[in-house]
């Protein structure tokens, strides 16, 4: 998360009322509800965690056992078994 100089995005007016509450301090203003991002999907990697799961729900499919699957996966036996059982 990158940090914004409130004076220099918001009217001064703004500023100095939010002054009267918090000054010096880091203060988070969260995204409205209908453009909230979920974890992962601007960058890529829920995408990308899904396709492994895939992967690996396709080769426990296909006979592969949840031990082979966790050392070529480097998840432990547990993680496998979720995600085995999730989909």
């Amino acid at each position: 998360m990158k940090y914004i100089n409130a004076s220099v995005v918001l009217p001064e007016e703004l500023v100095e009322k939010l002054q009267e509450y918090v000054q010096g301090e880091n203060l988070y203003i969260p995204a409205r509800k209908n453009e909230y991002k979920v974890w992962g999907e601007l960058s890529g990697a829920r995408k990308e965690i899904n396709k492994r799961n895939d992967n690996i729900l396709n080769a426990y499919l296909s006979g592969a056992s949840v031990e082979e699957l966790s050392e070529s996966f480097f998840l432990s036996t547990y993680a496998i078994r979720k995600i085995i059982y999730q989909k």
